[in-house]
């Protein structure tokens, strides 16, 4: 079981295929296995080599309490361990909602470390959409969340909720994420599913800045964990398509 350790913490992720590194960075209250469960895995790793990340606070990785380590430089830190823990020197990342945050963190403070870059479900410019009177803050989150989506939600216990919510108010770091996309030198594709709220707001967006956009069926959630065909294969085909990462070595 693969762990790479970062700045005093255990990051744990998953491997399956061989060739050029995909990176999959999961959501808030999500895991690394969400990606296999989707069926993301088993569509790439025939062509990739597939490395899923449990963020910090989730999964296997570690669940500290302090808030300073759930930093946009450190998370963007964690994947770049793990793509140096496999011996490339770029990999292809697909970050979704809260991964789409730390993806673009990879690619502003490691922009040299990508070959290609997926936003999913994630508005790099106005971050987290607001509820119906204003912001949106992290116990009436967890109150939907847990309504809406109780299988999400049923490992956040007492013991770990702080790592949780400490994941939740760091999203809110979106200081140089519109110039970063802007200045990307590599592909940058959006997506995001038709029912999400955003999903009108990203394809304008994109439209206008010159950028690909996928759309998929589903809501927020839906539309990664249970992705259309169509999501999957645009997705591997914009990365096919795409400059090739490091190869194995």
């Amino acid at each position: 079981m693969p762990f790479v350790t970062n700045r005093g913490q255990r990051i744990h992720f998953t491997v399956d295929g061989t060739g050029p590194l995909v990176v999959l960075q999961h959501g808030l209250l999500m895991d690394a296995g969400s990606w296999r469960d989707s069926g993301f895995v088993g569509a790439l790793a025939d062509r990739f080599r597939v490395a899923c990340i449990d963020s910090l606070g989730h999964g296997l990785s570690d669940k500290p309490s302090d808030p300073e380590l759930y930093d946009e430089r450190h998370r963007a830190g964690d994947i770049v361990a793990v793509i140096d823990a496999l011996g490339r020197a770029r990999a292809h990342l697909l970050g979704y909602s809260m991964g789409g945050w730390m993806a673009v963190a990879v690619a502003k403070y490691h922009p040299q470390r990508l070959s290609t870059l997926v936003i999913g479900g994630w508005d790099p410019v106005n971050g987290l959409p607001a509820g119906p009177n204003g912001p949106v803050s992290f116990d009436p989150f967890m109150i939907f969340a847990r309504r809406t989506a109780p299988a999400l939600t049923t490992w956040v216990t007492p013991e770990v909720k702080p790592g949780v919510r400490a994941c939740f108010q760091a999203m809110s770091q979106l200081e140089g994420a519109y110039e970063t996309i802007m200045a990307a030198r590599f592909p940058v594709l959006f997506w995001q599913g038709r029912g999400d709220t955003g999903h009108d707001r990203m394809q304008t967006f994109a439209a206008l800045n010159g950028f690909p956009f996928l759309s998929s069926t589903g809501d927020h959630v839906a539309a990664v964990l249970r992705p259309d065909a169509g999501a999957i294969t645009g997705i591997r085909s914009f990365f096919e398509s795409s400059a090739p990462a490091a190869v194995d070595r």
